[in-house]
């Protein structure tokens, strides 16, 4: 499997090289069928790479193709490099010739041939409640741990599957599109607001946390990576001290995965309408480090603000939550939501009093901060609100430093005559 890995990793590196090649002299570059007949012409005179199973090889420049089309849609921009020890994994299709069908039940025919349409499945057979045994070419029948235990557990019906090597652990993806959650039918919206000391606070008041690493594990990593920049470069030492600390780093990711998908599923199976507060995840942890002619300034602390918003899992938990609840999920724009007053609608910046604490100025409705900014989220209340009122309509001019906004109702903005 290992090899598998090299030849998938070498070929996409080709590709990416050729595409590069291509688009330096402003020509479109091979499509994903000429790159087939290249690569039964390099696997006739590459004897390491003809040793290798054509299928993955082929998989692995149809994946090449899929990320260079969706380069503009996906937000990863152009196919890049993959590194050994990093990017090692390949994807294989299935062996078994299966009838396909249509969405009603229908058989699935050929609009030339008339016949039936023959697709591939995965060769997977079930051992126990707890193990299954997939065939991956040129290895057998491999073992893997089923990730959902007990009877309702049903083996993946899938045409692929993707197989990685990650920090000593090899893991088997099968490439199956589950059935939409159903909503619980109540109707019922919920309101999410996220942040850094509280993952997750609810609009019906509760908080949830996204696990951490412990500081025991904290250390342990600390540990590893002072002996591994004391050890000389190359050096053996310096390797397993590195794969160390990179093992705590997966397990700190995984615990991170596991609770967004437990959430997730939480959210779309008790709710009809969940609503987040928009956030751009990318350009809030952007580095401060600027350029060499101009230097950013407190660029370590605002490297640990990144390290600790990402260790959060705010983009996985809305993206898997959109994936179980497909058209029941909305953004409501972040701005104000946390400086507006949810009884009132009154906003003003001095009833932010702390992190966790808001008294709104104007009727003197108290509540958790967050709480209370969860609750906007989930009436829909965000964005930019009305202007200031002026001292010569009857009002109140604002205090010096103090950024008093009118109440907002159902009514703003709309004519009434």
């Amino acid at each position: 499997m290992l090899l598998h890995c090299a030849h998938a990793r070498y070929v996409w590196n080709l590709a990416v090289e050729q595409h590069a090649h291509w688009r330096r002299w402003r020509k479109s570059a091979p499509g994903f069928a000429e790159q087939c007949r290249q690569l039964t012409e390099a696997r006739r005179d590459n004897e390491w790479l003809g040793a290798g199973n054509a299928d993955v090889q082929q998989q692995a420049l149809k994946d090449f193709a899929k990320a260079k089309n969706a380069r503009f849609a996906s937000g990863f921009g152009e196919p890049t490099w993959r590194k050994k020890y990093r990017h090692e994994g390949f994807r294989v299709i299935g062996t078994d010739r299966v009838p396909e069908c249509n969405e009603d039940g229908t058989p699935k025919l050929n609009t030339k041939t008339g016949k039936q349409v023959m697709g591939r499945s995965v060769v997977v057979h079930r051992l126990n409640r707890r193990w299954a045994q997939v065939k991956v070419p040129g290895c057998g029948w491999v073992r893997f741990r089923l990730s959902v235990r007990g009877k309702c557990a049903r083996l993946p019906d899938a045409k692929t599957f993707r197989v990685t090597f990650r920090n000593g652990q090899w893991h088997v993806a099968f490439a199956v599109i589950p059935e939409p959650t159903p909503a619980p039918g109540t109707g019922g919206v919920i309101g999410i607001d996220r942040g850094v000391k509280i993952t997750a606070a609810l609009s019906d008041g509760r908080t949830l946390n996204c696990p951490q690493l412990t500081t025991r594990e904290r250390a342990q990593i600390r540990k590893r990576q002072r002996r591994a920049a004391r050890a000389p470069k190359g050096s053996e030492t310096k390797t397993a001290e590195y794969a160390k600390a990179a093992k705590l780093k997966a397990r700190e990711a995984n615990r991170r995965k596991d609770w967004c998908e437990k959430t997730s599923t939480m959210l779309a199976t008790s709710y009809g309408l969940i609503r987040f507060e928009r956030l751009n995840i990318k350009n809030m942890t952007r580095s401060a480090k600027g350029t060499i002619a101009e230097p950013g300034t407190r660029v370590a602390q605002k490297a640990g603000m990144n390290r600790a918003i990402l260790a959060q899992g705010w983009g996985l938990l809305r993206q898997r939550t959109e994936h179980k609840a497909p058209g029941r999920v909305e953004d409501v724009p972040a701005p104000y939501t946390s400086l507006r007053c949810s009884n009132c609608g009154w906003i003003d910046k001095n009833s932010r009093k702390s992190q966790a604490e808001f008294e709104c100025s104007s009727c003197g409705f108290t509540c958790n901060a967050d709480t209370n900014a969860s609750t906007n989220v989930a009436a829909g209340q965000g964005g930019i609100p009305r202007p200031r009122r002026s001292a010569g309509a009857g009002g109140t001019t604002s205090r010096k430093g103090s950024s008093v906004r009118e109440p907002q109702s159902k009514w703003a903005g709309i004519p009434l005559f």
